[in-house]
């Protein structure tokens, strides 16, 4: 893929309006509850005591401005790239460059309802010079709609060009080759990204969320072979759960690829229903992680003060999905099998825990690993792990060091 015009850079510092700050307290002031069923737990959603008491502590006690400059320590840039038929989109990114001079230029891509931030962790372990292990120049780009990128205005915006807006911005950052990681949409993302730009730049590439497709006869004749043997118990209970999340956790996805205008309008005017909508994905998409009201409060609060507002981050799953004419399986499909280096991490609560033998139907599968915790947002629960799996993959002895050219990350 050819780079497309970019223009210059420009440095990045959130500040939010007070007024905006006061509608928000306005808004949480003259919330109104709905009622609940008696014991009814996390069965029938969001528990109410657990939103009376974020409404209270967003309204009341939530610094944002703490926030806020601890957010603008990040060195945050924008750009303007320009994509074939959408126009110019402004992106805003973290560029986080290690000291190690021959450090791996690595692009970090979120999901939903994840954001640039969920970088956070892994930057201080990632750019480290360290003798033992690989260093990172690390870009967490903020997907378009996301957080404080531009939005696309036409529809359309699916998989080849998300690929080309991220191998576009690599390029302009004078990272001609580069890895990437990415979990959820960065998942299915990363997979487009190879199809369309591996080998040339995309060197390699690591997942933490290993959607993939069952194999075939034709696809994948080894793995499809491991299919029909005896599964053991990690598959078994893999798949049990993987059944379960299809059956009672997926209606904010159908619900997002069918209709995203009609939810975003209570997610644009109620951050009472934002906060309710992304909370429940945060408990329950976890591997029990301790989420402390301010975390909680940050992470919506950067979907309620998003460019685009945070109607504009559910498009994506309308988009890449064709009005949810095909579901993630088929959306991975249309990216095609590609033979640049992949790696994968397996976390026990992620939502969907499929057989590592499909994992070959996404490419050239050459680092597995299985961890003992985490969930979904692996990169905020378990930072250490993700990047030990970084490291192994990339560094010396790994199967996809020096997959970069003249970049191995040591000093």
């Amino acid at each position: 893929m050819s780079s497309n015009t970019t223009h210059s850079e420009h440095t990045f510092k959130l500040s939010i309006p007070d007024a905006d700050l006061d509608l928000l307290r306005t808004k949480l002031a003259l919330a109104r509850f709905p009622d609940e069923i008696d014991g009814a737990g996390w069965d029938y959603g969001v528990p109410l005591a657990d939103m009376k008491r974020l409404v209270a502590h967003w309204r009341d006690a939530f610094d944002w401005r703490a926030v806020e400059a601890a957010v603008n320590q990040l060195p945050m840039f924008t750009r303007d790239i320009v994509i074939e038929g959408f126009g110019t989109l402004n992106l805003h990114y973290v560029h986080q460059k290690s000291e190690v001079k021959n450090a791996i230029p690595l692009l970090f891509v979120h999901g939903w309802p994840g954001h640039f931030l969920e970088v956070r962790k892994l930057l201080p372990l990632l750019t480290a010079g360290s003798a033992d292990h690989p260093s990172f120049h690390v870009v967490a780009v903020g997907l378009p709609g996301f957080g404080f990128s531009e939005a696309p205005k036409k529809p359309g915006f699916a998989g080849r060009q998300y690929a080309e807006v991220l191998n576009t911005l690599m390029l302009s950052l004078g990272y001609d080759e580069y890895v990437y990681q990415g979990g959820d949409w960065g998942h299915i993302l990363g997979a487009h990204v190879a199809a369309q730009c591996g080998h040339k730049h995309l060197k390699a590439w690591h997942s933490n969320t290993p959607l993939s497709v069952k194999p075939t006869l034709f696809s994948e004749p080894l793995a499809f072979v491991r299919s029909l043997l005896p599964q053991g118990r990690w598959t078994r209970e893999g798949l049990e759960a993987s059944a379960q999340f299809a059956r009672k956790g997926c209606g904010y996805l159908i619900e997002q690829a069918t209709k995203p205008q009609t939810v975003g309008y209570s997610l644009a005017d109620s951050p009472v229903g934002l906060l309710a909508w992304i909370y429940e994905k945060l408990a329950l998409w976890t591997d029990k992680y301790p989420w402390t009201d301010d975390e909680v409060l940050e992470w919506v609060s950067i979907y309620w003060f998003s460019r685009a507002g945070p109607a504009a981050s559910v498009r994506i799953y309308y988009e890449m999905t064709g009005g949810y004419s095909k579901d993630a399986m088929h959306m991975l499909k249309d990216a095609k099998w590609t033979s640049v280096p992949l790696g994968l991490s397996y976390f026990p609560a992620e939502l969907f825990r499929l057989p590592k033998s499909w994992g070959h139907t996404l490419g050239k599968v050459v680092f597995q690993s299985v961890h003992e915790k985490g969930g979904h947002f692996s990169a905020h629960e378990q930072p250490d792990a993700l990047a030990g799996d970084l490291w192994k993959m990339f560094g010396k002895g790994g199967p996809a060091y020096g997959a970069v050219s003249g970049k191995n990350g040591y000093a």
